[in-house]
């Protein structure tokens, strides 16, 4: 029998569910996971995993696609065939689990857990609630632990992917450099691109490469963050290799955004260009060490803006190169001293 685990949004959202999907897989049985399109390709990387399911939920991803009966019919039945013994459904504060379990019930999944604070009729077995403000990844291994999963002995519960990573040497060339990460998913979350220049050009004067990397899409962007200061790998690798990239640097520096958490899974410490909109204490790159930039009490504040609502962007265009140069520098000290 298979377990099923459902984590339906981002890439960062899907590594920090990773160590739930070890305790999980843990347990000797098969684990599959059911992810959204952007988050699928690193649901594939988790340690523990067996097979990837990607379905789009209407009620979660931010650009939702119209809702379909065939569409719903064709996840219910795929589900139904993979026949999971359990399943968990791993959600944001923000999310409810209640229609994902809904689908799970009519494909036949007998048992169910997730966090929920409303009233879930027979849609769940486990209706975990979680106190405080706890990190992402120990949020979701606690729902993990609350239906009886748990860490392996000598598993410290920190992000990780599976091993190896690809040879990305003719990318990044000799060891030591840093990366500079511009883009996020919200742009309410990326800090303004002319700062981003500025950093690329003051951590050049103080003796660091810098590298500068985003996807195909952000082309654009990450070429007028690198100048000609920095090395421009904007579209030149894919996950698995921007993942090795990230585990080279002496550090990451990076918004609210996936490859953050894909740093920090790597082992990677991260200067973390934090915009309010979000809780820090739920989200910032979760096990490695890191410094925290932008004004965590800015009006932005838990607001979950995906464009900017205040003029000016205050949380973090007050943050300058010379702060990010800074923190890079206290980052290099803490991984001397380790």
């Amino acid at each position: 029998m298979t377990a099923l685990v459902v984590r339906q949004d981002n890439l960062g959202d899907v590594l920090l569910a990773g160590p739930a999907v070890r305790a999980v897989a843990a347990a000797g049985e098969p684990v599959a996971v059911l992810a959204g399109p952007r988050g699928a390709a690193a649901a594939g990387m988790l340690p523990g995993v067996d097979r990837v399911l990607r379905w789009c939920a209407p009620w979660i991803d931010p650009e939702p696609p119209p809702v379909h009966r065939d569409d719903v019919r064709a996840l219910v039945d795929e589900i139904a065939e993979l026949a999971p013994s359990r399943a968990l459904v791993l959600t944001s504060f923000h999310q409810s689990a209640l229609p994902m379990a809904l689908l799970l019930r009519l494909a036949g999944v007998e048992w169910i857990g997730a966090i929920s604070e409303d009233y879930p009729g027979s849609l769940l077995d486990l209706r975990h609630r979680v106190d405080g403000d706890p990190p992402e990844a120990e949020r979701a291994l606690s729902l993990a632990r609350a239906a009886g999963y748990g860490l392996p002995p000598g598993d410290s519960g920190r992000l990780a992917i599976e091993g190896p990573l690809p040879d990305v040497s003719g990318l990044v060339g000799e060891p030591g450099y840093v990366v500079l990460h511009p883009a996020a998913t919200a742009p309410a979350r990326e800090w303004p691109v002319h700062r981003c220049a500025e950093a690329v050009a003051r951590l050049s004067d103080a003796g660091h490469r810098v590298l500068v990397t985003g996807t195909a899409a952000d082309r654009e962007l990450t070429a007028a963050v690198a100048g000609d200061r920095g090395a421009d790998l904007g579209g030149a690798t894919d996950l698995r290799e921007l993942a090795a990239v990230l585990a080279g640097a002496d550090a990451v520096v990076a918004p609210n955004t996936g490859p953050a958490h894909l740093a920090a899974a790597v082992g990677t410490p991260v200067v973390s260009l934090f915009a309010p909109v979000v809780p820090a204490a739920r989200w910032a790159p979760y096990g490695v060490p890191t410094v925290l930039l932008g004004d965590q009490h800015a009006p932005c504040r838990d607001t979950r803006a995906r464009v900017c609502p205040v003029p000016g962007h205050p949380c973090l265009s007050g943050v300058g190169a010379g702060d990010v140069v800074a923190a890079v520098r206290r980052l290099g000290a803490v991984r001397r001293a380790a």
